[in-house]
């Protein structure tokens, strides 16, 4: 099948880039291996999540959100707001769409496909003059090689598996990983009856959605530097030293590291009280695991019931863009720094790679269809 251009991944990132083109009368297809877009939102997202940055910077191109949404988004309101938005802009992926394999062909100009059909079992195949990597940061969770996981006699999971911590009432459960979604996995399940313990190595930002917030606004009109000095200032007002807890933060200021380094602060939902409280357990990291313990590298041994592993996902993109060095690395991952990271050679490009999460989606999506849009305009000059 002949089109111009392929998208693959029908989350946001593939959804807003849709929506970008067809605003420039631009043709694409979304090609998705789940039966629905927006799986991990509608699939893989635990029960109280939120978008941690206010719905200003968390809308998708040309659709601003309603005026009575929350402030900060809850799962089922953003859930009903992609419905709307793939009502609105009339979005019908592919779906049950596996790519198996992508590469560019340098006499025809253009990149060929091998897609199955998982419902038929046959493969598909496509041509397009552009193609779009659109399958997200979040394609794969990824649980870390620890010494003696593969004997451990009770429940592990990722946090994509997780929904609610009611599902471990009663369980001694250690939560592996303290980005966002471990510390408010950890907060959740102490809220169920849990006894709960969190693994934490690193240090880390910790601050609320109103400090983020007021961040985010005052980089309109002042400096990094000063803007993380005031988040910081606020931070230890509010949590007073954390590092009796276990909790240490970095060197750098918090807008410093996701501008430069795309990590992000965590954003507590409760989760510093219940430290404090001693309701939940910072532990150290592991050195290995036994069939019902866990051994920390300080020395302590404890028993767990459930380990849920926090500890992030993995792109997989480079393992079906064969030709994936035109723009990713080996990780799967953009290989050119923001603001370039968008695009390659050979047409081909990304979107929702860049670690900054819907703001970034969207900022892709446009930059995105505008150049294809100068690119069909050229060609269609010259001949």
């Amino acid at each position: 099948m002949e089109e111009v251009v392929v998208i693959v991944g029908a989350g946001p990132s593939g959804l807003a880039t849709f929506a970008c083109l067809k605003q420039l009368n631009i043709p694409s297809i979304i090609l998705e291996r789940e039966d629905c877009y927006a799986s991990l939102w509608k699939k893989r997202a635990y029960d109280r999540l939120k978008l941690h940055l206010a719905k200003k910077f968390c809308s998708l191109p040309h659709m601003p959100y309603p005026p009575n949404t929350p402030t900060f988004v809850p799962r089922v309101e953003f859930i009903k707001y992609i419905d709307s938005y793939v009502a609105r802009f009339d979005i019908n992926p592919k779906y049950n769409r596996l790519v198996e394999s992508s590469f560019y062909d340098n006499q025809q100009k253009k990149w060929k496909l091998d897609v199955k059909n998982l419902i038929t079992g046959t493969i598909e195949h496509y041509a397009s003059k552009f193609l779009i990597v659109a399958t997200g940061e979040n394609s794969l969770g990824f649980i870390p090689k620890i010494p003696g996981l593969e004997g451990f006699g009770g429940d592990i999971l990722h946090s994509s598996e997780f929904k609610s911590g009611k599902e471990f009432d009663g369980k001694k459960v250690l939560v592996v990983g303290c980005g966002n979604s471990g510390m408010e996995i950890a907060y959740d399940l102490s809220n169920h009856g849990t006894s709960t313990s969190i693994v934490i190595r690193s240090p880390f930002h910790i601050v609320n959605k109103e400090m983020i917030w007021l961040g985010m606004n005052l980089l309109s009109y002042f400096p990094l530097w000063l803007v993380d000095f005031i988040t910081l200032a606020l931070a230890r007002l509010t949590y007073g030293n954390l590092t009796k807890y276990g909790l240490h933060r970095p060197t750098r200021g918090p807008f410093e590291l996701k501008v430069k380094l795309g990590r992000s602060p965590v954003i507590d939902v409760g989760t510093v009280g219940r430290i404090k409280k001693g309701k939940i357990k910072v532990c150290p990291e592991i050195t290995k695991i036994g069939k019902n313990n866990v051994e920390f590298n300080n020395g302590e041994i404890q028993q767990f019931d459930s380990l849920v592993f926090a500890t992030g996902y993995q792109s997989t993109a480079n393992k079906w863009l064969k030709d994936y060095a035109f723009i990713l690395g080996g990780d799967g991952m953009p290989k050119n720094k923001f603001p370039s990271h968008w695009k390659g050679t050979n047409a081909v490009y990304c979107t929702g790679l860049s670690r900054r999460g819907l703001a970034g989606v969207s900022f892709d999506a446009q930059k995105v269809a505008d150049d294809i849009a100068l690119i069909l305009k050229s060609n269609k000059r010259e001949n």
